[in-house]
């Protein structure tokens, strides 16, 4: 879709100077541009939504600061250049002050200072328009149905309570497996809230280094540390406004909960190396695949934090508790890969059906998700069968369920199974393992 016109007005009562304007903004061809000469023409025009009016400031029939006021006043997103015959210092402060975008002194070799602001403010309506159109599509993307796919009783309490928790700014914990959403769910809470226009910040405890953690969320000055050779601003900072969440809280140290708590508390941080206090303000959401309470009594969290995050929980179920909503997503995650790869949609089969059904998931929707994009890719026709579905872990659990094994007799098991799924090609089998060729060997030998 092209870009709609970029519209300016020029508003200026001498007749050669109007033209030289209009001349010179009509040298791209991408400008509508309109002229007046009164600024009662001006106002009387402001229905037509321009993104730029440049104005004289000396008009005869109303001054310029009053134009500027009232075209504001009707739409600020409107921007105004004032141009004038002399650089009154005084009145420069005064009209930028009230909104002007610039104040350009007349001259006849006006045009590259005025086409150079002119184009400085159309990369700005744009980028504003994109960040706009952004954050609808972010906001789409995370409403309830389009994030959290399902219809089981399980998935419906799930959206009461995002529906709570987006209605105020109380702290949430989210529990629940790997792989059972909960960043998804985390997000969706955020660009539902009054939030959703300012920055969700990320970030997953367990995945940074325990000495590392403390810089990552409070930020550091140059030369706080050896390799410290910028300031860096924290997570904490960075979600000013908005909402920090932590994944995996239970992995954070216990040293450095007290001051997480503090900053929760207090509502400020200090980088490390500095004495400066940095208010902040964002929401806090947290995840754990871990019971908290269990680990407050076990002394590996404090209870203070505890109480300070829990807030509203949600408890999010392993696909193995969601009945047909495993059928649901399948069909979802078909979906969305052909149409992300230009596939024709493909169709499960009673077979895949059963087998999908008769699987426990044990990596959850993470896991589902990468078995149907498996099986869309092996799939010989449109329809997924049953071999298609290939369950890297099935017969494995089955095996540590139902029977004694040594470790040997485990290792030879695996071998075995991705010797039979890679046709005996032993350097894929080494590669799919991580182990080396000559190991493989050994181990056939002693088979």
């Amino acid at each position: 879709m092209e870009d709609k016109p970029f519209r300016i007005f020029v508003v200026e009562d001498d007749e050669w100077y109007n033209r030289l304007l209009v001349h010179n903004l009509s040298m791209n061809p991408d400008y509508d541009i309109e002229s007046f000469k009164t600024g009662k023409e001006c106002l009387d025009n402001l229905y037509k939504s321009p993104d730029v009016i440049t104005l004289d400031y000396r008009l005869p029939d109303i001054k310029g600061l009053e134009i500027l006021k009232r075209i504001k006043q009707e739409n600020e997103e409107i921007q105004v250049i004032l141009i004038s015959e002399q650089s009154e210092i005084e009145v420069v402060v005064e009209l930028l002050k009230h909104g002007a975008y610039d104040y350009i002194v007349k001259s006849r070799d006006i045009r590259e200072r005025l086409l150079n602001t002119v184009q400085n403010i159309r990369k700005g309506v744009r980028l504003k328009n994109e960040v706009i159109s952004l954050r609808g599509e972010v906001k789409r993307k995370y409403e309830y149905a389009s994030s959290i796919i399902g219809k089981s009783n399980a998935v419906e309490n799930i959206y009461n309570l995002i529906e709570k928790a987006t209605r105020t700014g109380i702290s949430v914990t989210i529990s629940g497996e790997t792989g059972t959403g909960k960043e998804l769910v985390a997000k969706a809470i955020h660009y539902n809230s009054t939030r959703s226009d300012k920055p969700f910040v990320a970030v997953n405890v367990a995945a940074i280094p325990k000495d590392l953690i403390e810089s990552e969320l409070f930020g550091f000055e140059k030369g706080a540390f050896t390799g410290a050779g910028y300031r860096r601003i924290g997570k904490f900072e960075e979600a000013n406004g908005g909402t920090l969440f932590l994944d995996e809280i239970s992995e954070m140290d216990y040293s450095l909960q007290a001051k997480v708590l503090r900053a929760l508390q207090e509502k400020e941080i200090v980088r490390i190396g500095s004495n400066k206090v940095v208010k902040t303000d964002c929401r806090i959401i947290v995840a754990t695949n871990k019971n908290l309470q269990e680990l407050v009594l076990k002394k590996e969290f404090r209870q203070d934090l505890y109480y300070r995050i829990y807030g509203l929980h949600i408890e999010l179920p392993p696909l193995r508790d969601r009945g047909n909503d495993v059928i649901i997503l399948a069909k979802h995650f078909i979906g969305e890969f052909c149409n992300d790869n230009n596939i024709p949609l493909k169709t499960l089969s009673k077979s895949a059906v059963d087998k999908l059904l008769s699987y426990s998931f044990p990596g959850n929707v993470r896991e589902l998700k990468s078995v149907m994009e498996l099986a869309i890719t092996i799939a010989d026709t449109e329809i997924v069968t049953g071999e298609d579905i290939i369950l890297e872990n099935q017969a494995l659990l089955e095996d540590i369920d139902n029977n004694e094994m040594t470790l040997r007799e485990y290792n030879i098991r695996i071998l075995n199974k991705y010797l039979r799924k890679y046709n005996n090609n032993t350097s894929l089998v080494a590669e799919k393992l991580g182990i080396g060729v000559a190991t493989v060997y050994r181990m056939m030998k002693r088979e």
